[in-house]
């Protein structure tokens, strides 16, 4: 029976019925925006979710309210259990879906499907190899876009993510929209963001502003259509009009979503964090084992939620080292 305590409310009255769920902190990709040229310092193997840990954690937030859960990495596929995870979460009342880097997806094709997993986010930031080889630091363009093509070709609902970097990937907007002509995918533009040993400079941020202004210099305003948004979506949604796709741009540095934010993020190793620019995390794999209850501790972390990221409110706060250098690296916090 569901629990109608109010949990995930948080103090701006926020309902948080989405979770993020982190699998692991490895990936077979180095993007550059996402992990540190020298690496990150991984967890230890003992310090790690176990599946049973993840299910018991994601069924108490979906006895609370959650009704979504995705789940992301590092690269998530590349975790060996990750069959039975998705056997065990798809047991719940939940819509499931799963971010990948697709070099591998593949061969989970079957898997994804028997699970109900149908909608997928890939992550590709440009067409060209090598410049895919550049910011990846790996040369695997070829089969990531095959296996694009393949997910369109076997049903699944395919969100295409680009995080735009000024000087190396913004000339090629154009392009990932014509894309959309004949796939039915939604390329999403997503603004650089700061996050621990990833050399953020807003100088080399891609703003909304700067992605539209180059949208209507190659389109006429009668072909561009403003679609209408999902609730709590982060993007904002347009389509060329005769296109089989869609665009959107995620503005999470000049344009944040905050005040309709109904997000939270499990870390691979079971830290809650309540935004993703949030500095503090809510230990609650220890209370787990130890356990007790964990519902305590997401109560407190879920109130103590900042209005806007993370309380870095403001551009200024958002271009101080010492407040956005306290996260983690994006690939330890999960996409």
């Amino acid at each position: 029976m569901k629990n109608n305590t109010p949990i995930l409310t948080d103090s701006h009255k926020r309902d948080h019925a989405y979770l993020r769920i982190s699998l692991i902190e490895r990936c077979n990709l180095r993007c550059t925006y996402c992990m540190p040229e020298a690496g990150v310092q991984l967890s230890p193997r003992s310090h790690l979710m176990t599946y049973e840990e993840i299910y018991s954690i994601a069924k108490t937030f979906v006895e609370h309210g959650v009704t979504k859960i995705r789940l992301t990495g590092g690269e998530p596929l590349i975790r060996k259990d990750i069959p039975i995870i998705l056997e065990k979460l798809a047991s719940l009342p939940v819509a499931l879906s799963i971010t990948s880097n697709a070099v591998i997806i593949d061969r989970f094709i079957d898997t994804l499907k028997l699970h109900g997993v149908n909608s997928i986010n890939v992550s590709l930031d440009s067409l060209d190899r090598e410049k895919f080889k550049e910011i990846t630091r790996r040369d695997e363009f070829e089969k990531v876009y095959r296996n694009i093509l393949l997910l369109v070709s076997e049903g699944f609902k395919v969100k295409v993510n680009a995080v735009l970097i000024k000087g190396f990937n913004e000339n090629e907007i154009i392009d990932f929209i014509h894309l959309t002509k004949n796939l039915p995918v939604c390329i999403r533009f997503i603004e650089f963001m700061p996050f621990d040993g990833n050399k953020w400079d807003m100088q080399k941020m891609v703003s909304y502003k700067e992605v539209m202004d180059i949208v209507n210099a190659s389109f006429s305003e009668k072909e561009i259509e403003r679609l209408e948004d999902a609730p709590n979506d982060t993007s904002k949604n347009y389509k060329i009009k005769g296109y089989k796709g869609s665009f959107a741009i995620i503005s999470s540095v000049t344009n944040p979503f905050c005040d309709s934010c109904n997000r939270l993020r499990l870390t691979a190793n079971g830290q809650l964090k309540n935004c993703l620019f949030s500095a503090s995390e809510s230990d609650l794999l220890t209370t787990l084992r130890a356990g007790k209850s964990i519902e305590p501790i997401i109560q407190k972390a879920v109130a103590a939620k900042f209005k806007v990221r993370g309380g870095m409110d403001t551009l200024e706060k958002l271009q101080e080292p010492k407040l956005h250098s306290q996260n983690r690296s994006m690939i330890t916090i999960g996409g």
